[in-house]
This record gives structure tokens, sequence and C-alpha cells, in this order.
């Protein structure tokens, strides 16, 4: 269960309202400066951490705490996203990329779909309505992930 994720932006406290929109959340100061932080106060905790863009965090010492430090590197584009269940319908959510003029597209991954929700149209997250949520558990479950994945190439021991 991913409790939450931290991510940057170029405008920090505008994604946070506007994925605190979509996910029917507030929005909070975070403890680093100009962060904020998304919490939507459901059964899990679901919360999205906003930092400036350059923002990066960094391993400290055995007995201090990881840091966040600004740089002056920011990337085109990343590897990392998030599929996230959302109360918003499908419309809501195409409305609120076209206001922002974010790319906003429901996309069909095989077993299930998601909406893709480019914040800033460089970050992507995968939104999953009520409805594609569904689809989604019933789709990941070992057969059907087995089915299109192939067998495990590891296996944890329990």
């Amino acid at each position: 269960m991913i409790h939450h994720i931290s991510i940057a932006a170029q405008n920090p406290l505008h994604v946070a309202s506007v994925l605190a929109e979509i996910c029917h959340a507030k929005v909070f100061n975070f403890p680093n400066p100009g962060s904020y932080a998304v919490f939507s106060f459901d059964e899990y905790g679901t919360g999205i951490e906003v930092f400036p863009l350059g923002s990066v965090c960094v391993p400290s010492s055995d007995t201090e705490l990881s840091k966040i430090i600004q740089t002056s590197n920011s990337p085109d584009f990343v590897a990392t996203h998030a599929a996230i269940s959302v109360p918003a319908s499908q419309q809501q959510i195409e409305q609120i990329g076209r206001r922002e003029d974010w790319q906003v597209a429901l996309c069909d991954r095989g077993p299930f779909k998601v909406i893709e929700f480019w914040v800033e149209n460089w970050l992507m997250f995968e939104f999953l309505t009520p409805e594609l949520a569904t689809w989604y558990l019933q789709s990941i479950k070992p057969q059907i992930v087995e089915q299109v994945l192939g067998q495990p190439i590891l296996m944890a021991p329990v």
C-alpha cells in the first residue's frame, strides 16, 4: 500500500491545489520551504507532498534524518509516476486538465484503463475514477498478472 508520494513542481502551491481538487482533499503547508502537502483523509492516509522543482531527497548518516535539498537540475520528464484512485469523475478530471492546459487522456493499458493526467505537462499521474479503480483491482489478481507478464522472476521470502 502506498500511503503518500512526493513530487516536485514548477508551481508547488498551484499543483497542490489542482491535485486537492481532483482528490477532494485539503492542502497544508509542509515543513520544507515552498512545499505543500495534500491529504485526502481517506482510510489509507493518502497524501501527495509537492516540493519546488529541483528538490531532491538525499540520505544522511545512520544517526541523522534524510534531507531535502534544492538543486539546479530540472528534468524534462521522469519515469516516476503513480496510479491513484480518486473520487472525481472522468469528466471532472478532463475539465480540470483542460482548464490548466495540461494533457489528459483516457488510456487503455490492456487489462485496465487509466486517465493520464500530465501535471505541468511533464509529470504523469494515472488517475482511477471509482469505476476505473474497480477494473484495475480486478485486473491485478495473480492469475491475470501472470497471464499478461508471465511467471514471477523472483519471489520474496515470507
